[in-house]
């Protein structure tokens, strides 16, 4: 919620201004209201609100005399001059000073909806803005520009760091179970529609997350609460991030609701690890169904987590292609790290379904009769429909079904067709698309990574620098300072 305060030195126009504005639902809260322009001004030093809703003419201070105390303060909050004086030189004034905007009051109410959601625009873009440089910031190897962006990071070396990551239901994601949290010493950043990260600081190792329980985030909004271990160094940040992603995406294997903590299980997954790979060497594949079938099951039990999915699936694919490397080598058996495989996968179950079928595959390899004129119809309607809806969540074990190949064959048709993976064939599109959203149009770049595909704007960031080579955020810059000296 964006915070705003109302200044005015009669208590009917502050009363009006309250109930000229749908707040709530352009994301605003009001958190207080002044008739005296020095509380409001040691209120702003204090709790720097997003927003002000100001007279021009009040006692000792101005409105305008307030804007400027807080620029000269170097507070980042906006302000919205309200007055009952009509010339224009006031709303120069106002706007040179750096107002957002200037109204008469009383607020015209057919005015209020197209300046409140104005503001609202305003402050999703200033957000998006600030989203961007602070993720590239986190991912940076140099923590400088982290120290620049945010005074989170410029005490002391000794204070400690923890992150948490919250999934959300709604794509509003507003948690209001973060008041729980000391915003003061909390960086709030946005990863996508429904996912927010929080990095804490705190001068004591033990910062009272620990404490929290389930009910603490009860919200029908709340999806999943991802939780990092604890570290006193800045370099640390990126690996605390991916701790608390990896621990938010046990929802990937349970789908149930919850708090969960980083924890590394590996030691208890590695018999399990053991027994599978002596199946495939000794191609004792009747038994290969039994254990696939009680992975859900075993995972229950140990109450393992992504990141024993992910160490899993790396070593079945190494112990796979080692032993059937030519039988397999057109699959989609990639080593992947947890991002990929929930962009790749629905869910636990849907993996474990894919290597059922691909042990299926193998058995009945010399059983075969493909009918390959039929087959390759097939393929190719599924290329055409992917072609025009790969902004979607597409999973080829769906994709198979409504096609009627073998999702395990439908990987050699890809590569043997397209030279791609079905994994590479969809990213590739969408990150075409989304360099040409980029170039050709004003949306933010959350904009355009959920209109291509990516509800993850985090992952959506580094999968475009992996393929581009740059950040989108330094894509547009490039494309537009070219088109400029063009």
């Amino acid at each position: 919620m964006y915070r705003v305060i109302i200044v005015d030195d009669e208590p009917w126009a502050i009363k009006g201004i309250r109930n000229a504005f749908d707040w709530n639902k352009y994301g605003f809260e009001i958190t207080g209201q002044f008739t005296s322009a020095h509380k409001a001004f040691d209120f702003i030093c204090e709790e720097s609100p997003d927003l002000v809703f100001t007279d021009i003419r009040m006692p000792e201070i101005s409105g305008l005399d307030l804007i400027g105390m807080t620029k000269k303060k170097g507070l980042d909050v906006e302000f919205v001059i309200v007055s009952g004086f009509s010339e224009f030189a006031y709303a120069q004034e106002a706007l040179r000073y750096g107002a957002l905007d200037y109204f008469l009051k009383p607020i015209d109410i057919e005015m209020a909806d197209p300046l409140i959601e104005k503001l609202a625009l305003h402050f999703s873009q200033k957000r998006s803005m600030r989203n961007n440089v602070i993720l590239e910031a986190l991912t940076s190897t140099d923590k400088n520009e982290l120290k620049r962006l945010t005074p989170l990071f410029d005490r002391s070396s000794n204070d400690y760091y923890r992150v948490l990551i919250i999934y959300s239901n709604s794509e509003k994601n507003n948690c209001s179970e973060t008041k729980l949290l000391d915003m003061e010493n909390t960086l709030e950043v946005e990863l996508g529609s429904r996912k927010k990260l929080y990095i804490l600081r705190s001068e004591k190792e033990s910062d009272g997350i620990d404490r929290i329980d389930s009910a603490a985030f009860a919200s029908p909004d709340i999806k999943a609460v991802g939780i990092s271990s604890i570290s006193n160094h800045i370099d640390h940040i990126s690996k605390l991030i991916k701790e608390a992603d990896i621990a938010a995406s046990k929802v990937f294997l349970y789908e149930e609701k919850g708090i969960f903590r980083y924890e590394q299980k590996l030691s208890r997954i590695k018999p399990l690890i053991d027994e599978i790979s002596s199946i495939i060497q000794e191609k004792k594949f009747e038994e290969m169904d039994e254990v696939i079938n009680g992975f859900v099951d075993f995972f229950k039990h140990h109450d393992l987590g992504m990141g024993e999915v992910v160490y899993l699936w790396n070593q079945v694919v190494s112990v796979l292609l080692g032993t059937f490397y030519e039988e397999l080598k057109d699959m989609e058996l990639d080593f992947l790290n947890y991002s990929e495989l929930k962009e790749r996968f629905e869910n636990f179950d849907s993996l474990c379904g894919f290597l059922h079928d691909v042990f299926i595959y193998i058995k009945e390899l010399n059983n075969q009769h493909i009918h390959e004129g039929n087959i390759n119809s097939y393929f190719i309607q599924m290329v055409k429909y992917i072609d025009t809806h790969f902004h979607n969540k597409l999973y080829l074990k769906d994709l198979s079904a409504k096609f009627f190949i073998n999702q395990v064959y439908c990987c050699q048709l890809f590569k043997k067709n397209l030279g791609k993976t079905f994994s590479e064939y969809i990213t590739d599109l969408r990150i075409k698309k989304a360099g040409e959203l980029l170039k050709n149009t004003t949306l933010s770049i959350e904009e355009v990574a959920i209109k291509v595909g990516f509800m993850d704007y985090y992952y959506f960031n580094k999968v475009f620098k992996k393929q581009c080579g740059i950040t989108p955020t330094r894509f547009r810059k490039v494309d537009r300072s070219e088109a400029c000296a063009n």
